[in-house]
């Protein structure tokens, strides 16, 4: 029997005509799955239904999602990413409701020189991991926050990323810090109220997928998206977080440099200390847009 999906062209291009045909035809498709981005279920024969490709470097995953949570989409993310999706898939439908299978193998595209490149990740969503600062040459480690942040009266899901030392310009070494300004050549503004929602940025996204933060995405020379920030392991968010993200279909992301903002146990404290920042003209940032889940 059809099933009520929505194949984008990008991921027909993607898995081929015949694969895109047999799926709306009802032959590769569950009947029923766990949206991939809000995790409750989803009926393909009774609602509309997105499928979203996850592509790494040798392998893809095909998954299913709400089409009211996101569109039909291709998503790039790392094998061990994809690994991890596929067992939480596998686990949650009990056998695939996203096939695997291959894909053209796409080599790591260069982040465009205005835009700091990818870094390594630590593996906490709720404080920045603590590190000695970058010296000239050493890459610094991007630590990622999770938390609400209130834009007047309505709780914002939200990312703040702090270095552990200077983000330099790529091939520079002199040690001086210009990660707000590289930012700002990407497109993020800098923040004089926080109850201001700030600006969507075209072409940057973040990527949540089983109810976990994956990937920070920016435009990609070539076209299509590249992880910006990518974690080494997918982070759990709250509940709370999550349906924020989702109920607006974007994320707040905030900027600030080393040492400005620093761990901060609880969601208040995080608002103080953003505020500090800000006084001090010190945080830039841009609503993201939720790519994939």
């Amino acid at each position: 029997m059809p099933r009520m999906l929505d194949v984008s062209d990008e991921v027909r291009s993607e898995i081929g005509d015949d694969e895109a045909d047999r799926l709306l035809g009802g032959a590769h498709a569950p009947d029923s799955y766990e949206c991939t981005s809000c995790r409750t279920p989803g009926d393909a024969l009774q609602e509309p239904t997105s499928t979203v490709l996850f592509v790494g470097e040798e392998t893809a995953v095909l998954a299913f999602a709400h089409a009211r949570c996101i569109p039909s989409q291709v998503v790039p993310v790392s094998e061990e990413q994809l690994a991890g999706a596929v067992r939480s898939i596998s686990q949650a439908q009990g056998d695939p409701a996203a096939d695997a299978a291959p894909a053209h193998p796409q080599p790591p595209l260069p982040a465009p020189a205005a835009v700091p490149g990818p870094a390594p990740a630590p593996d906490a969503a709720s404080a920045p991991e603590a590190g000695r600062p970058g010296t000239p040459g050493q890459a610094a480690i991007l630590g990622i926050t999770c938390g609400l942040v209130l834009h007047g009266d309505t709780g914002h899901a939200s990312l703040v990323v702090e270095p552990t030392g200077p983000v330099g310009r790529p091939g520079t070494i002199t040690g001086e810090d210009e990660f707000l300004d590289l930012l700002q050549d990407a497109g993020f503004q800098p923040v004089t109220d926080l109850d201001k929602t700030p600006d969507q940025l075209p072409g940057w996204s973040v990527l949540v997928a089983m109810g976990k933060l994956h990937a920070v995405l920016q435009p990609s020379a070539a076209g299509g998206s590249t992880g910006w920030w990518q974690a080494h392991q997918p982070l759990q968010v709250t509940d709370a977080w999550r349906f924020a993200a989702n109920q607006l279909g974007e994320v707040t992301m905030y900027a600030v440099p080393a040492g400005t903002v620093g761990r901060q146990p609880r969601e208040d404290l995080l608002r103080q200390a953003l505020e500090r920042a800000v006084a001090l003209g010190q945080v830039v940032a841009a609503s993201l847009p939720l790519a994939g889940t």
